[in-house]
């Protein structure tokens, strides 16, 4: 058995334009999937899917936003229609457009975060069930974050929405374990992306960061992508229900 190998396996990756979306894109792509690239600017996404199509893989670009039911009812549909039923199901894309302390945050921020961070998710999840349900056989990887697993003064909202995903995994885990479907939570760390642009491009506070990790280093996106290979074939088989964290060893040090 090939562990790592996801030959013919047709993979959606939403948010898979830059960062950790791209390189868990390209890793599948690199070990077989045929792999959708989706982002709302379709501009991005296409400049993605060529590169990988360069490295002789398959991708193709799928434009939606994560926000619209409907986008992503058009995404599943025509991943079907163009490259057939959708193996490997990976929730990346997300959003954090709030930063301070919880009393100043609205009802509209906090909607919009838990729409696109979780309801999103759930939508996708059950989009792609029925492909997964009559094969006995799927995969779905939801990225969290350690924000999920501590509290913040200044990212509150998001920290919330991230624990729901696991929460989420966990519940679609005891739902959908019976027709052979894994759901699986990744948490990264500080990860090298433009989300953590204000860490790793200050020398002094990355070095403080850096500091503290047992690693000492922050993460590449390909640490996350390699963790999202093993959820996402038969070297994880046996897995579900679970969130990995990928950290540096940050939230055991």
């Amino acid at each position: 058995m090939q562990l790592f190998r996801l030959d013919g396996k047709v993979a959606i990756v939403t948010g898979s334009s830059r960062g950790i979306g791209r390189s868990i894109a390209e890793n599948l792509a690199r070990c077989g999937a045929r792999v959708v690239i989706s982002s709302r600017k379709a501009d991005a996404c296409e400049a993605v899917a060529a590169s990988i199509r360069a490295e002789g893989l398959d991708a193709i670009a799928l434009p939606a936003n994560i926000s619209s039911k409907t986008d992503l009812e058009a995404l599943v549909a025509q991943t079907r229609e163009r490259l057939g039923p959708i193996d490997i199901l990976v929730c990346n894309a997300a959003t954090n457009p709030y930063y301070g302390p919880t009393t100043g945050l609205t009802d509209d921020v906090f909607d919009k975060v838990m729409r696109n961070n979780v309801l999103s998710n759930l939508w996708l999840c059950n989009l792609v069930r029925p492909d997964m349900a009559a094969r006995r056989d799927g995969a779905i990887v939801i990225v969290s974050s350690i924000g999920g697993l501590h509290g913040s003064s200044t990212i509150g909202a998001y920290n919330v929405s991230k624990a729901a995903d696991m929460q989420l995994a966990r519940n679609l885990a005891v739902e959908w374990g019976p027709d052979n479907i894994r759901v699986n939570c990744i948490a990264p760390g500080v990860i090298r992306t433009d989300f953590a642009r204000a860490i790793h491009e200050d020398p002094r506070i990355r070095g403080l960061v850096e500091a503290e990790l047992p690693l000492r280093r922050i993460g590449e996106p390909d640490d996350i992508g390699g963790v999202a290979v093993m959820l996402s074939g038969a070297a994880g088989r046996y897995i579900t229900g679970q969130t990995i964290v990928a950290d540096g060893g940050y939230m055991v040090r």
